[in-house]
């Protein structure tokens, strides 16, 4: 296969997996995900091919649609790369990336930590995907998914959390923005990611101070 074959392939695999997913989970958001992987390679020294297949199978199998269950997405993404017959070496760095890539697993203090400048792109693409109006709509749709408030002002936000305690978190939807959502900016490692975060990154800090006005009957 050429490369263009695998990533075809690869999205057509993703399509169909991931039919009637959540819809902050779903295929659209893998392909929102690609294109920004491919827009911030552009200005980095990356193998194309593997920051394609990291973003296009990052979210495979989230593990939290899977009871927290963190290897089945690397399962899925061995056993179809595999099936497709691509390099080892390639399919061995995106697994690295699936199970790297998350906001959770960067809560674990581990100096062995794997990163690589393709990780660090796709990981970027993806932090993207979760600010800005995207990252509120998609904040918002996952909480009504679980069935999750929308505000407490008597929880409040848990800024230092563990990855256990992440996982477990039934807490209100406004409080993801605190938890996550809005560090996710100082976390980007391209100064491509970096400066495409800046506005979305200013348009939640705007919709926030919306929602408060609203909820106290002041706008």
């Amino acid at each position: 296969m050429t490369e263009n074959e695998i990533v075809e392939s690869t999205i057509a695999f993703v399509k169909v997996t991931l039919k009637g997913a959540e819809g902050g989970h779903d295929w659209f958001h893998i392909h929102r995900v690609f294109l920004n992987a491919e827009s911030i390679a552009e200005s980095e020294n990356v193998d194309i091919l593997i920051v394609q297949l990291g973003a296009l199978l990052h979210d495979i199998a989230d593990a939290k649609f899977y009871g927290g269950d963190e290897t089945i997405g690397p399962k899925m993404a061995v056993e179809f790369l595999t099936s497709i017959k691509v390099e080892q070496r390639i399919i061995d760095h995106v697994v690295q990336i699936i199970e790297n890539i998350s906001f959770k697993s960067s809560l674990e203090n581990k100096e062995d930590r794997f990163n690589s400048l393709e990780l660090q792109v796709v990981q970027d693409a993806d932090r993207l995907d979760a600010i800005g109006a995207i990252g509120v709509a998609r904040a918002f749709n996952y909480g009504g998914f679980k069935n999750r408030e929308l505000y407490n002002p008597d929880i409040r936000p848990n800024l230092n959390m563990s990855k256990e305690e992440y996982k477990k978190s039934t807490a209100p939807t406004i409080n993801h923005f605190y938890e996550k959502l809005l560090l996710l900016k100082d976390k980007m490692n391209t100064q491509t990611g970096k400066k495409l975060a800046e506005k979305r990154h200013q348009y939640m800090l705007d919709f926030l101070t919306q929602f408060d006005s609203e909820w106290r009957g002041l706008a």
